[in-house]
């Protein structure tokens, strides 16, 4: 681990965010659906098993934010990347119709672990693909919504009409940013990470009008999944190995770093966002 928080540092007061993470006891690279899978490069179970409990100490001692666990269940993977579970509005979610046949089996989990609390279960139809939290992220009152790879541009008209916010669609260019969450990271209100070289001219326009404090990222930054950061208040949870210039910036900004080593969930395309759903916001 590359973490650099003190054990004395003072616990955050996030009462209304609680998260959702699922251990990776079944975790591993069994097929292939995006560039970074490779059956031939497989995980490393106890390291990877380390690294995610790293996570789950920043998050619950260090930052003590509410974290729920959904049970791992075999033959599902990628269940670890609970971001992709859906996208929660109040007490509604809607779950997530994924692309790949690899990934369908989730979705009953995830459906069935909501409905139990208590949340409305929303389904879009069958023939729309969506990929939850990968795919749709808030700035402010405004649903940025990533789409071609895993999730349709159709969806955007869907979304509209359940949750009655403005929700702009950005098509995603690069196979390996194959979710917005690779891409894109809302910091607060008024400023995100983004590496431009994920979206097209239309999506370079959209985030420059409507984000005023949009930070872009280098080539090499974004190869470390820097934008697929987990920001909880001002701190900022990534992949370590961020360049300085990046690290500047954000600390300008008055944003802490956590950087943690996770390497193993790299394998499968996925980092700190990836590995969390948010419940509330």
């Amino acid at each position: 681990m590359i973490s650099n928080y003190p054990d004395g540092k003072p616990a955050m007061s996030l009462p209304s965010l609680a998260l959702l993470m699922c251990r990776p006891s079944h975790y591993t690279v069994a097929y292939e659906i995006n560039p970074w899978m490779k059956v031939t490069r497989q995980v490393h179970q106890p390291v990877a098993a380390r690294q995610w409990q790293a996570l789950y100490d920043l998050l619950t001692r260090a930052l003590r934010v509410p974290v729920r666990l959904l049970r791992p269940v075999k033959g599902l993977p990628d269940l670890v990347f609970t971001a992709n579970a859906g996208l929660l509005a109040g007490k509604a979610f809607i779950r997530t119709n994924f692309r790949h046949p690899e990934r369908q089996g989730e979705e009953v989990i995830f459906e069935r672990y909501f409905r139990r609390r208590g949340y409305r279960v929303v389904t879009l139809p069958r023939q729309f693909n969506f990929e939850g939290e990968g795919d749709a992220l808030w700035v402010g009152d405004t649903l940025f919504l990533g789409f071609r790879f895993r999730t349709d541009a159709t969806v955007h008209e869907h979304l509209s009409k359940i949750l009655h916010r403005r929700i702009l669609p950005l098509e995603l260019v690069d196979k390996r940013f194959y979710h917005l969450d690779t891409c894109f990271c809302p910091l607060d209100a008024t400023s995100v990470l983004w590496y431009p070289g994920a979206f097209d001219r239309y999506g370079w326009k959209a985030i420059e009008t409507h984000v005023p404090d949009p930070v872009p990222v280098s080539t090499a930054d974004a190869l470390r999944f820097c934008c697929n950061a987990l920001v909880i208040d001002r701190a900022v949870i990534l992949h370590g190995g961020v360049s300085k210039p990046l690290r500047k910036e954000l600390e300008r900004r008055g944003f802490d770093l956590y950087e943690l080593n996770l390497s193993e969930f790299l394998k499968a395309g996925g980092s700190a966002k990836c590995l969390v759903l948010r419940m509330t916001r």
